[in-house]
């Protein structure tokens, strides 16, 4: 073995070979086919990449590749914008032109009704509908999340987490983010290391989240439980940002992140979006779509998909139906749903959600039925319904839910999913209820990354 086979065998690389590339998976990564056939991923690629590859991983069924060399580049790819971007992998796709992104993206919605729903071809790709584009390609975030964590210098960093590592990047500003929050996070690591000094004051992650609606602008800083410098924390952000809101969200870190209280250090203490003519108040530890003109798409598809219409003065034609609307969040359908005339049963378990729920009824002057509990224990206590919607984690549907709103019949049902695969395979769940998948649209919440939002429509048969 020569010294540079040698090198590479250090770096783990197995072999060499070139390729052409065929499309991108539900992923960051590009997919091949090596000449024996072994589908292989390529991180970087992009489809008609002519590449000479080093596997780097190399497993029965698959194999893993860098590009060593373009031999021929796609014409679909375009110059990056984000120089941070290979190092906080939030924008994995940034290389792509538009168009090639939102086609990969419908491509992998039908590859997944074919792989796991168990769909014919024919039937998956007549089903998907183009992805709704974006507007905003870049600059489309109203929300930030920052990983936060003191080195073994002590030193404080405050960046992103990329997928799947636990190291932090710290780029001095992030492209996908609305303008008046770009730059928070060079803004906000250089304003809580001098806060803070030496003390570790248990900051694990901060959340950023801004309005162009509304001109809002929140930080939320999540710690551990105990003693915090309020004030002195607080004025100091408000230097760094000009934030109308600051909270503190005290938990416990890890995944689990179960919620022991909230207090507002600053301003208002909660941040307001609207969407559409509805407006919403949104508490710190709750969820929100991250990008406001697409969620607004999302909406459209819902009411449309239910047999209603956006009308010039708002949502209409649902008058007198009983909906359902189970993982309700702050009322994103529910508010909506309510505004087009039908009678509304929303769904929460997160007692913050149901909280800004409750208040976005109030101040959007719309009747709910709010319900505080579990989906899946609550549904069979709902009683027969005209329809429903369901927008679940990204985990899906829970083992038996689908059996529940089968049981509660609902003429149509609207499934908005954030992830194809756990909805490609409740779709099959539904379809083997009596229901049928009748219309899907991928919606692009998320450009210059592999993520895609789904809003699929089934009826009862």
């Amino acid at each position: 073995m020569d010294e540079t086979e040698k090198q590479k065998r250090d770096l783990g690389v197995f072999m060499e070979e070139t390729i052409t590339i065929e499309r991108m998976g539900y992923g960051s990564e590009a997919v091949g086919r090596l000449e024996s056939g072994k589908a292989v991923f390529v991180e970087g690629g992009a489809p008609g990449d002519v590449a000479a590859l080093e596997i780097v991983e190399d497993k029965p069924t698959f194999a893993r590749a860098r590009i060593a060399r373009l031999v021929k580049p796609s014409e679909l790819r375009v110059r990056p914008r984000c120089e941070a971007g290979a190092a906080c992998g939030g924008c994995p796709w940034q290389h792509l032109s538009y168009d090639a992104q939102l086609e990969a993206k419908r491509a992998n919605v039908a590859a997944a009704l074919e792989r796991t729903a168990k769909f014919g071809r024919e039937r998956a790709e007549e089903l998907v509908r183009p992805c709704l584009p974006s507007k905003r390609q870049w600059g489309y975030r109203n929300k930030l999340e920052l990983g936060a964590a003191m080195d073994e210098r002590g030193t404080f960093q405050l960046g992103f987490h990329r997928e799947g590592a636990h190291d932090i990047a710290s780029p001095g500003a992030c492209p996908l983010a609305h303008d008046a929050i770009a730059k928070a996070p060079k803004a906000l690591r250089g304003a809580l290391r001098f806060a803070q000094g030496s003390a570790d004051l248990g900051i694990f992650r901060v959340g950023v989240r801004h309005s162009l609606h509304t001109g809002d602008l929140e930080v939320a800083l999540w710690t551990s439980p105990g003693s915090f410098p309020r004030g002195h924390i607080a004025k100091t952000v408000k230097s760094a940002v000009k934030a109308t809101s600051i909270v503190r969200v005290m938990a416990d870190p890890g995944k689990a992140r179960k919620i022991k209280g909230v207090e507002t250090l600053d301003g208002k203490g909660c941040w307001e979006e609207q969407l559409g003519d509805a407006r919403y108040l949104a508490s710190a530890p709750s969820f929100f779509q991250v990008n406001t003109a697409q969620a607004e798409k999302l909406i459209a598809c819902v009411i449309e998909g239910l047999g209603g219409r956006m009308g010039e003065d708002g949502p209409e034609g649902l008058d007198d139906l009983l909906i359902a609307d189970l993982y309700a969040g702050g009322g994103t359908f529910s508010v909506p749903l309510a505004q087009a005339g039908a009678e509304v049963l929303a769904v929460e378990a997160a007692g913050s959600s149901v909280r800004d729920l409750r208040r976005n009824a109030d101040m959007n002057r719309v009747d709910l039925e709010v319900i505080g509990g579990d989906a899946a224990r609550e549904l069979p206590e709902l009683g027969g319904l005209d329809a429903l919607v369901v927008d679940p984690p990204r985990a899906g549907l829970a083992d038996g839910v689908v059996e529940s709103i089968a049981a509660a019949a609902p003429e149509r049902v609207a499934y908005v999913s954030c992830n194809p695969a756990t909805w490609a395979r409740d779709v099959a769940r539904f379809e083997s209820q009596g229901y049928r998948l009748t219309s899907v649209q991928p919606v692009d919440m998320f450009p210059q990354t592999y993520h895609v939002e789904v809003v699929s429509v089934f009826e009862r048969l």
